[in-house]
């Protein structure tokens, strides 16, 4: 018997349910998670499936699960250069909670730091889906790739914009692309979006000798991987939150609390003179 909507809303008044969610069922002595309970998922799925699972809805294949990994794996830790890993640190070296920390280097993320992963995921599926000047989409054809992405460069560097998930400020060659582009295809998860992050890196590399970065690849893998753009923060969150983690331990327990991270000397005053009353 098929229920109608009005019958459905009916049934949902009995119960007067207040919030409706898809992702799990909480029930005396019973946790039921995207249809699968939970008790089966422990011990039978990996991190990385349980990610997929939670956010796209089903368990991924083999070559997603591997591929989303290595997703993560890339996104672990870049030191102490981020302005969120300085920001947590700095809470720490105050003597604010590990959770206050991290929360504070995670509210760090913005536009110039952890949102060009979300910035290149639009723009590459925008372009799949709608094509460029001259080529309209949604694009199909591997072989309209290079031209789209020739295309998508001169426009963009024409009006001056920078190219998300393109250059770095500390490498020349990022290390973490060309092994993601490899595992990509090794995974066989190569498919439009990540070939047009290739093709886009040849264009832009051919005018201004720029090579993709780990956001760049990532981006095309995951909105391959079947992610919403809209979701890309979390996702990187997701890979850096042991090492927002790490950093801060490592603050709390190395460093002198309260440490002077530079001198007053390095501090160049260039407000008003001196005034005197």
């Amino acid at each position: 018997m098929v229920i109608g909507r009005e019958t459905m809303d009916n049934l949902l008044k009995i119960g007067n349910p207040k919030w409706k969610t898809s992702i799990t069922k909480v029930e005396t002595n019973r946790i039921i998670t995207r249809g699968y309970p939970q008790e089966d998922l422990i011990g039978k799925i990996s991190f990385p499936e349980m990610v997929y699972l939670l956010i796209n809805g089903k368990l991924p294949s083999e070559n997603e699960s591997k591929m989303l990994e290595a997703v993560i794996v890339s996104f672990c830790d870049h030191g102490v250069t981020p302005p969120s890993t300085q920001a947590a640190r700095l809470m720490a070296s105050a003597g604010s909670q590990l959770n206050t920390c991290v929360s504070g280097g995670i509210l760090a993320f913005g536009k110039h730091h952890a949102g060009a992963l979300e910035r290149s995921m639009k723009m590459f599926q925008e372009v799949i889906q709608r094509g460029v000047m001259g080529y309209l989409g949604p694009i199909e054809s591997p072989e309209d790739l290079e031209e789209v992405a020739k295309v998508l460069v001169h426009e963009l560097l024409n009006n001056n914009e920078k190219i998300p998930g393109f250059g770095h400020r500390y490498h020349e060659k990022d290390p973490r692309a060309p092994k993601l582009m490899e595992l990509a295809q090794k995974y066989k998860c190569y498919g439009l979006h990540t070939q047009l992050a290739q093709a886009i890196q040849d264009a832009l590399f051919d005018r201004k000798g720029i090579n993709m970065n780990v956001d760049g690849a990532n981006a095309g893998i995951l909105s391959d991987l079947g992610f919403d753009w809209k979701i890309a923060t979390g996702i990187f969150m997701v890979g850096r939150l042991p090492a927002m983690i790490s950093h801060v331990y490592e603050e709390m327990t190395v460093e002198s609390s309260f440490r002077k991270f530079f001198e007053l000397e390095e501090i160049y005053y260039d407000g008003m003179k001196e005034i005197n009353p």
